[in-house]
């Protein structure tokens, strides 16, 4: 029995000892690797570079290239100029937000919303690119607003009215059928209360059928003891 009972503190030790193991982190300097993160944050700044870079060339260029292409479109006409503003404007505005709209989807995951949203920034490429030319501060800026001035009147007012009247509609489409998709909802809710309504008196009654005819046979017995 001695033997017995100097085991049994040993072994309860042991199993403490064993928990407190498992429950325990232990810091592991090998698995914290500097140089991933110093890979990490050098890839970061290559990024930002090469962004950076390209932001400036496409500064440089493509301002003046886009008011060249839709001044060749329009051709000094001022209602070309308009039509083609607001075709532009309105059209890579509702496409792009309408494709963005789609994002709240809850069967797409994070690789394809990724994805829609590249599209997205894709198909919105020439109002990028006019609005470069109205905001930009370099010398392609410039040009660009002279040229459209000169060969493309009015296109840059027109596309602004297109892209906010398109914006809008895509605000009012989607307002609706927010309340449309929350009157579903109440249309649901409310039938399967008025079904509850109308099934609750259906299961009384069959439940009251059973106590009716005993109910009448106990007062027919009654009026038989009365009349006896």
């Amino acid at each position: 029995m001695s033997e017995d009972q100097g085991r049994q503190p040993d072994e309860r030790a042991g199993e403490r000892d064993r928990t407190h193991g498992k429950d325990e982190r232990r810091y592991v300097p090998s698995d914290v690797d500097p140089q991933r993160w110093v890979k990490r944050l050098v890839w970061a700044l290559v990024l930002v570079a090469v962004v950076y870079a390209g932001a400036l060339v496409a500064s440089a260029f493509f301002p003046r290239w886009w008011a060249q292409r839709i001044g060749d479109q329009v051709n000094g006409d001022l209602t070309s100029g308009i039509l083609w503003g607001l075709f532009y404007g309105f059209v890579f505005t509702i496409v792009p937000l309408m494709i963005v709209v789609q994002l709240r989807r809850r069967f797409f995951n994070w690789t394809w919303r990724g994805i829609l949203l590249v599209v997205a920034i894709v198909l919105a490429v020439p109002n990028w690119l006019t609005l470069a030319v109205v905001l930009g501060t370099g010398n392609a800026a410039h040009a660009g607003e002279r040229i459209m001035d000169v060969e493309a009147p009015g296109f840059r007012i027109a596309t602004a009215i297109g892209a906010v009247g398109a914006a809008g509609l895509v605000v009012v489409l989607l307002v609706t059928g927010v309340v449309a998709t929350h009157r579903r909802k109440q249309v649901r809710t409310l039938k399967g209360r008025l079904d509850e309504r109308e099934s609750g008196p259906v299961d009384g009654s069959r439940d009251g059928t059973g106590a009716g005819p005993g109910t009448g046979t106990g007062t027919g017995a009654g009026r038989r003891t009365d009349r006896s």
